[in-house]
């Protein structure tokens, strides 16, 4: 019996599989985050307008980011279970909602550079 040769890929072809098929609870996490970061990125815009210019927008950008982390981990807890293996029991694991504050984090401050750094000043 003859073994096969596995294919080799290249580094970008590896990715762009990847790309196309992203482990689900992965893409759970990051639309989880994504949902929380535009909601809440509307209401920091609206915030942002209504203030004077030059008004310091650290203490809302900072609860901004808190909202995104707090509220994108507990909905990755909630949407991704474990694997179920043989049985059909589904478990909820901490390190689900640890996964979505990983997620979380870059989704959250590339919001806040979009709307208080593009989105706003191209408003005023």
């Amino acid at each position: 019996m003859s073994r096969r040769e596995p294919v080799y890929r290249s580094w970008l072809e590896v990715r762009w599989r990847q790309l196309r098929n992203p482990p689900p609870p992965v893409l759970r996490a990051v639309l989880a985050d994504l949902a929380v970061a535009v909601i809440g990125g509307v209401v920091l815009l609206a915030y942002a307008l209504s203030q004077p210019a030059g008004t310091s927008l650290a203490l809302p950008a900072l609860l901004f980011v808190a909202l995104v982390v707090g509220a994108g981990s507990v909905l990755t807890y909630l949407w991704v279970e474990l694997p179920t293996g043989a049985s059909a029991v589904r478990r909820r694991s901490p390190w689900a909602a640890m996964l979505g504050v990983l997620a979380a984090l870059p989704i959250a401050y590339l919001s806040i550079v979009v709307v208080l750094q593009v989105l706003a000043p191209s408003l005023r």
